[in-house]
């Protein structure tokens, strides 16, 4: 069950805002604040706003901290609050955290390893005691686990933009298992630096769109030129059903599935047929013993990106069969942007979300005359405009560079 919800994301620093902006269809891009990008292709991504980490983590750990960390400490205390759970009746040890990211602390290794290549030949190496600490990728969970006293599993999850997917699957698994009664599971990332921006820009990754930020992230169509980066963080608390019925929790949604399963095709791109997508879909479905019928909402990866929005649209085709054409399908990374290894964690709340409220957030961005001749405008792309309908079930997909893949279903609780 999903009993509690965080995020710190480019729409709002609050699970509500951001379900709100989402579902306004409002854009989080805009020209990059954290660095002169003036030199770099693209000069743009989906920052997070008006973030005071102190509001959530005491000044002197915070600074011990990359800025993804602090994100993840962030949505993770919200979740926490928002699960009602009281923290001197839980039982600490069956509490755990799995955390996806995709990078880690890009910013801490990017300043780190400046610094020595300006002055460390010269002066000698100054490296900060806290410089791996702030930048490995499991450190998030480690410091969630500590603020609270956390005593079951606990580590991270790392493939790429499939990260914090991952890191869910898990945590539902082992609850599955019996391994624990919570987890305190989703993602986090801050890769809106220099090297971040540089190295998918030299892939010819990210879009270029420089006069127009606030569009420039069009998945399904015919002008998409690349990703939009962006950052932040998500969170929710999955619990085993009797364990929130004992304590009286309110309950979002039921975790129904997950699947994994990978392209085996190339580093960075998509099966050009969706063949590792499609697995993975079908995968979640067989785990969550459920038909294709079973699904009103798919929040695809939909990255805005040549061949994969094309490829995903043929897995759901092959998978869905005549049900693709009553579903709604929409990518909120047209507002969020990319958070990379947070990703899953935002859109698997996004799907949450969806199926509580009954409402399907769109794709927005896209114009009628600016179609794709590989993609089937019939399907219902939700696009511009939220939609109001029966949310029984959704289904969200994320996809990582290496061909990782993987995938989640939410569906209505029924008591």
């Amino acid at each position: 069950m999903v009993t509690g919800l965080g995020a710190v994301t480019p729409l709002g620093n609050t699970a509500e805002e951001t379900w709100k902006n989402m579902t306004n269809g409002v854009s989080g891009a805009g020209p990059i604040t954290y660095f002169d990008a003036s030199l770099f292709k693209t000069q743009f991504a989906c920052e997070v706003k008006n973030f005071k980490a102190a509001d959530y983590i005491d000044r002197k750990e915070a600074r011990k901290m990359d800025l993804y960390t602090q994100y993840a400490l962030a949505a993770a205390k919200m979740a926490v609050e928002d699960s009602g759970m009281d923290l001197d009746k839980v039982d600490k040890n069956r509490i755990g955290v799995v955390f996806g990211v995709g990078i880690g602390g890009i910013h801490t290794f990017e300043e780190e390893a400046g610094a020595y290549a300006l002055t460390g030949k010269e002066l000698g190496p100054k490296y900060s005691p806290f410089f791996i600490p702030k930048m490995i990728a499991d450190i998030a969970s480690g410091h969630i686990s500590i603020m609270y006293g956390f005593h079951g599993p606990n580590y991270a999850t790392t493939s790429a933009c499939a990260s914090s997917t991952n890191a869910l699957a898990d945590a539902f698994n082992l609850i599955r298992l019996g391994k624990a009664d919570m987890i305190v599971s989703g993602g986090a990332e801050a890769a809106i630096w220099p090297a971040g921006v540089g190295g998918f820009n030299a892939m010819k990754a990210l879009s270029t769109r420089n006069d127009d930020p606030q569009h420039a992230s069009r998945p399904f169509s015919a002008s998409r030129d690349g990703f939009v980066m962006g950052e932040g963080s998500g969170c929710l608390i999955l619990e085993e059903l009797e364990h929130a019925k004992a304590r009286g929790a309110k309950i979002y949604a039921e975790m129904a599935g997950a699947g994994m399963s990978a392209d085996a095709h190339h580093i960075t791109a998509s099966h050009p047929e969706g063949l590792g997508a499609k697995l993975v879909m079908q995968n979640a479905l067989d785990d969550a013993g459920m038909t294709p019928a079973d699904i009103d909402y798919i929040n695809v990866h939909g990255t805005s990106t040549h061949v994969g929005d094309i490829s995903e649209v043929k897995a759901i085709k092959d998978v869905f069969g005549d049900h693709a054409y009553e579903l709604n399908i929409s990518s909120t990374k047209s507002m969020t942007g990319h958070l990379l290894g947070a990703a899953g964690a935002v859109e698997a709340l996004a799907s949450v979300m969806a199926v509580k409220e009954d409402i399907v957030p769109p794709t927005i961005n896209h114009e009628e005359d600016d179609k794709d001749e590989e993609i089937d405008y019939n399907l219902n792309f939700t696009f511009n405009q939220a939609q109001k309908r029966t949310v029984r079930a959704a289904l969200s997909n994320t996809f990582g560079f290496g061909g990782h893949n993987a995938c989640v279903i939410f569906k209505k609780y029924a008591e």
